[in-house]
């Protein structure tokens, strides 16, 4: 099994245009990227804390790639938008990709260029290594399976 992490807004939304991908086996909402420790989302939503709205998607590669994945990433958002995606606004729903090794870095380096060909503004999406993750609330988990008439942008 592998590990893929991105950030492209509400991570609700992002988590429901994943795990309906065959290959995916399971997804979690969290929160990486920043500097406090064991955030809250209530901590995440005053932007102090540095850390994105992001879900990890644990795939199986024999079934999906990691360029699959990015394929998806690029589409469910808009990638020249800094810190935000439709109504949310903040650094939390920023666009990035957080990678595990220097092969999904190279891809997504490799996406990204191939992607801003198609935007006449540049992208914003920041390319950085993992770090901690860490989950979200329970409620935030399989949200759209919970809440079955909220719907996200995405």
């Amino acid at each position: 099994m592998q590990k893929a992490t991105f950030a492209a807004g509400c991570f609700w939304g992002v988590e429901a245009a994943f795990q309906k991908l065959k290959g995916v086996k399971d997804t979690k909402v969290g929160y990486t990227g920043g500097h406090t420790k064991n955030p809250t989302y209530k901590e995440v939503c005053t932007d102090k804390t540095g850390h994105a709205e992001a879900v990890r998607i644990d795939y199986d590669q024999k079934k999906i790639t990691y360029q699959e994945l990015l394929d998806v990433f690029w589409n469910i958002h808009n990638p020249t938008l800094l810190n935000r995606q439709g109504p949310d606004v903040g650094s939390q729903y920023r666009s990035a990709i957080f990678y595990y090794d220097k092969q999904q870095k190279k891809l997504a380096e490799e996406s990204r260029d191939k992607e801003q060909r198609k935007y006449d503004k540049k992208i914003v999406t920041e390319i950085n290594p993992i770090d901690e993750f860490y989950l979200a609330e329970e409620y935030h988990q399989r949200y759209f399976e919970k809440n079955k008439t909220h719907f996200c942008k995405i």
